[in-house]
């Protein structure tokens, strides 16, 4: 039955007080689902989330990934715990089960550190929403999270963590909360591709709830078929940019955060420029291929492949120009024929109208001319090639 999946053994669990970050492992596993984190309003002490995320792969030993990456000081979690969705904020009965650390209950990670947990027993099927809750009881100066979720989460005062009644989760929220990864041990020879890119990944104008990010829609595809990637980790931040931080570190600066240390990682997907160009701050074509071009280096270094995409059209953005046009389409040019990349995906041609080409088509425009919408989201997962996914990064 789907409800016990997760989780039909619980092995005997510690009752040591509390364990260090150190404590726990890097996973050997494979990440089924990611969001990068980015600083968020302070967080409060005593209060609990319970975080609803889609994954991608199944396996089985899930393991959580909690983020106090932006944190100032050391943030304590007393109370974690991992389950499966019946509806909103409530939790199909026997699923939720508690997460340790080292063998602990409590761990506390130090300001500017993820931490692992332990395995869980029992098998998480592929696209499955499972659902994360936890509780600090000292939150305070920045909270480490990811604002634009698309998915709506929980929150409530006190430790509810281990109650599978949605009753007390009476706070909505849009945003995940010290959570940024879960991975689980797949079949041998099971890799993944982490997306990185800025808003249009993140699924910006797509519809919230529903799973149709383009990195969604790939998911599924990739579930579909006859491939040895099967996980996705979606690393986009809206507003992030290739060179300059902003709405989270810039791409070069969180490539290992983000990416390069999400385990079971093959490939990385490389969409990203257009708020560089858009920004107006005298970026040339040159300064994001010099970009690229050191992502591309730092990922071959750590044995990944990299598919670039081109940047899409956005004629219509208040900040679009011919200016910035040019300098579009010079670096789309280099995508597709300066030899950078392992594979190149086209999202512009997929996405530009034939009639304009500096404009998105309509049928795949979100409104605002420069994000998609669900059906541009698809277009752009169609257009992927899914044999570059498990690419040779021999280079």
């Amino acid at each position: 039955m789907p409800a016990v999946v997760l989780l039909t053994v619980v092995a005997c669990q510690s009752q040591a007080a509390e364990a260090p970050a150190e404590a726990t492992a890097e996973p050997s596993g494979v990440v089924t689902w990611a969001a990068s984190a980015d600083r968020m309003a302070d967080g409060v002490a005593g209060r609990s989330y319970r975080l609803v995320v889609h994954t991608s792969v199944g396996g089985t030993g899930v393991r959580v990934r909690l983020s106090n990456a932006f944190g100032d000081r050391p943030l304590t979690l007393d109370s974690v715990y991992a389950g499966l969705q019946k509806q909103r904020a409530e939790l199909r009965p026997g699923s939720n089960r508690r997460l340790t650390f080292g063998g602990a209950r409590t761990v506390t990670v130090p300001a500017g550190h993820t931490v692992w947990s332990d395995p869980l027993p029992g098998r998480l099927p592929a696209a499955t929403d499972l659902v994360v809750s936890l509780h600090s009881p000292d939150a305070g100066g920045p909270a480490s999270g990811h604002w634009m979720a698309l998915q709506s989460s929980y929150a409530t005062q006190g430790d509810h963590t281990a109650e599978e009644s949605g009753a007390a989760w009476t706070i909505p929220t849009g945003s995940w909360f010290y959570l940024d990864a879960v991975s689980v041990r797949a079949p041998a020879g099971t890799g993944a591709v982490a997306a990185l890119g800025d808003s249009i990944t993140d699924g910006w104008q797509s519809t919230a709830d529903l799973n149709r990010r383009w990195p969604d829609y790939l998911a599924r595809r990739l579930q579909r078929t006859d491939t040895a990637v099967k996980g996705v980790a979606n690393e986009g931040i809206s507003g992030n940019k290739v060179l300059a931080d902003g709405p989270g570190p810039s791409a070069l600066n969180r490539l290992e955060r983000d990416v390069l240390s999400q385990p079971g990682v093959r490939t990385v997907f490389l969409f990203q420029g257009v708020n560089d160009i858009k920004a107006h701050t005298g970026v040339t074509a040159d300064d994001l291929i010099d970009g690229y071009r050191g992502i591309v280096e730092r990922a071959h270094a750590a044995g990944k492949c990299v598919v670039g995409a081109t940047v899409g059209p956005f004629k219509g953005w208040h900040e679009w120009d011919p200016a910035a046009e040019a300098v579009r389409q010079e670096v789309n040019t280099f995508i597709r024929t300066g030899g950078l990349f392992d594979a190149v995906t086209d999202f512009d041609r997929v996405l530009r109208s034939p009639y304009d080409p500096a404009r998105m088509l309509p049928a795949l425009d979100g409104g605002d001319h420069i994000h998609p919408n669900d059906k541009g989201m698809q277009a752009m997962a169609d257009a992927v090639d899914l044999t570059a996914l498990d690419c040779d990064s021999d280079r």
